[in-house]
């Protein structure tokens, strides 16, 4: 499998990536398994092996499995350090595209809650109240969104999360009784998933950051980049039979 590059320097690599697809093994190896996606990032770009530790070498950021966009990856140690810090300091712009169940009335919306480990199942995350009495172990979680588009049993909207917290964005929107479409692992028993759709409909869709600075390459000062990645033509097939059979409104 060839990753498709969205951008590329001497510091830095940022590619498309597709759903389906762990981004680097984490607890149990999946080596024996199946391949990862640095393990598809090293044979294509060899030096990645330079950069970082190993299993993640250069990963700057993660997607789950079955998201797909955009991700950052560093191609030096020196930028590793530089576009980690951004992220750590919450610098990063990171937009994404999700339909998730039910009609979301309000047009804008903000979710801030403590997110932690689930009690009995080490998969997931939980969302708990700011007010929990026992905050151990439960980080701050900030999520915004707006509305896209409304359809019968669903709502697309775009996400911008504040904080990178573990399955933020599944967790939330589960939290509000809205789980992403296809999502298994958030999903409720009684779920309904849109015909056609095969995996949690969740696409990482906008990325903004600085790079690092680099004269030869024309930042002396650093240079604020933006990414961005079109909706998979699967996803964009989900949108238009929802639109041919059920919508309801749409606002931009």
């Amino acid at each position: 499998m060839e990753i498709k590059t969205i951008y590329e320097d001497n510091d830095v690599l940022v590619v498309n990536k597709p759903a389906g697809i762990v981004v680097f093994p984490e607890g149990q190896t999946l080596k024996n398994e199946e391949k990862t996606l640095i393990d598809y990032l090293t044979e294509q770009f060899p030096h990645l092996k330079d950069v970082g530790e190993p299993p993640r070498y250069g990963i700057v950021h993660r997607l789950d499995k079955d998201t797909s966009g955009v991700l950052l990856v560093a191609k030096s140690n020196e930028g590793l350090i530089f576009l980690q810090k951004q992220f750590k300091n919450r610098e990063v712009e990171k937009k994404y595209v999700c339909l998730v169940e039910g009609t979301i009335t309000t047009d804008h919306g903000r979710i801030e809650t403590l997110i932690g480990r689930a009690h009995g199942d080490k998969r997931k995350q939980k969302a708990y109240s700011l007010g929990d009495p026992n905050p151990v172990g439960k980080r701050e979680a900030i999520t915004e969104y707006k509305v896209l588009s409304r359809y019968k049993d669903y709502t697309l909207l775009e996400v911008e999360i504040k904080t990178g917290r573990r399955h933020q964005i599944r967790c939330h929107f589960s939290y509000l009784q809205h789980p992403i479409a296809g999502d298994k692992l958030y999903g409720f028993k009684n779920s309904k998933i849109p015909a056609g759709l095969t995996r949690q409909f969740l696409h990482s869709a906008y990325l903004k950051i600085q790079l690092p600075f680099d004269e030869a390459q024309g930042r002396p000062s650093g240079e604020i980049k933006e990414f961005k990645s079109e909706l998979p033509e699967e996803l964009n097939n989900i949108i238009d039979n929802l639109k041919a059979t059920n919508k309801v409104s749409s606002e931009n």
